[in-house]
């Protein structure tokens, strides 16, 4: 393969990164009227059914949001072209954050096309956007690697990376308390509000990323997305501000998932707010992926499930 070229993917890409994403679905399903898993085709599927395979590429039509919506500069999507077609699709994220992120790009994922996956194009991606993040002046690459996934591991440290943090996953029951705190529904999707800003719960990628994928309201054309309860806080408790994403879990509605964005590290005062307002809201469980800084924050009802990610870095 003499002729590999990386480049910005464009919106007429679109289909093909989409088709790039579904080779690695091996078999399409649904849940019956029963309640029973079965293997369907893909074109019986609706678009909420395929998304629930892998999210917004499982589908042109959301793909072509989901596209769009990068290129109009929520994050840098990237294609590598092989032999004549896109043989890999890298998504990046620019964001700035307290140290240890500080001004960076975040690598959110790299797919391969099966037909190349001994081809070394997840190395040369990484290769690339380390080359691209010199030239735009920015002074850290970083990325996630889901504990025990060794060959990840050994890609990111192979450029040198080094883990930077590791975030935890909990569960926290919600509880009345007392203390005074304000919430008010804050729609504005702008993500300079949360410029240099910490993202001390819900960190399971960049800052900026889960911003970009959280907060706007993409996806509320799709009925089934626009049913799960999901909340968009402006939440101020003892002097520190934060914006607080609820979403309700899919499959256990009295759990909510946390995704917190704050100018200070969590409170303990912040934290008796939250669990007050979700025990308010009819929840009775918390699910929030902290680090091991933040979750000493948390009380000792805190119950880690197992599940933690590395987050690497490397200067450039």
């Amino acid at each position: 393969m003499n002729s590999i070229h990386m480049r910005g993917a464009t919106l007429d890409d679109t289909q093909a990164i989409s088709a790039l994403f579904r080779t690695h679905i091996a078999v399409w399903q649904r849940l019956n009227s029963a309640g029973q898993v079965q293997d369907v085709a893909y074109e019986s599927l609706t678009i909420y059914e395929r998304w629930q395979h892998g999210g917004p590429w499982m589908s042109v039509e959301t793909a072509a949001i989901h596209l769009s919506h990068l290129l109009r500069g929520a994050g840098i999507p990237l294609v590598l072209e092989a032999e004549g077609k896109i043989a890999a699709y890298a998504e990046a994220y620019r964001g700035t954050e307290p140290e240890p992120f500080g001004d960076h790009y975040h690598l959110a994922q790299v797919v391969v096309h099966p037909d190349f996956a001994s081809a070394g194009l997840q190395d040369r991606m990484l290769r690339e956007l380390l080359e691209q993040a010199k030239i735009a002046r920015v002074l850290r690459v970083t990325a996630n690697c889901i504990a025990g996934d060794a060959q990840t591991q050994a890609l990111y440290t192979g450029h040198g990376m080094s883990v930077l943090s590791r975030i935890r996953r909990y569960n926290l029951t919600a509880k009345s308390g007392q203390g005074f705190y304000k919430v008010v529904d804050h729609p504005n999707d702008n993500p300079q509000q949360i410029f240099n800003w910490f993202m001390p719960v819900g960190r399971l990628g960049s800052a900026r990323q889960q911003w970009e994928t959280l907060w706007p309201q993409t996806w509320y054309a799709i009925a089934e997305m626009r049913e799960r309860r999901t909340h968009r806080l402006n939440f101020s408790a003892s002097g520190q501000e934060a914006f607080i994403y609820c979403q309700q879990q899919l499959y256990s509605p009295r759990a909510v998932e946390v995704y917190m964005w704050s100018p200070k590290p969590l409170t303990a005062q912040l934290l008796t707010a939250l669990r007050d307002w979700t025990h308010r809201e009819g929840y009775r469980s918390l699910v929030l992926s902290v680090n091991d800084e933040t979750a000493k924050v948390l009380s000792a009802e805190a119950e880690a499930d197992g599940y933690y990610e590395d987050v690497y870095g490397v200067s450039v």
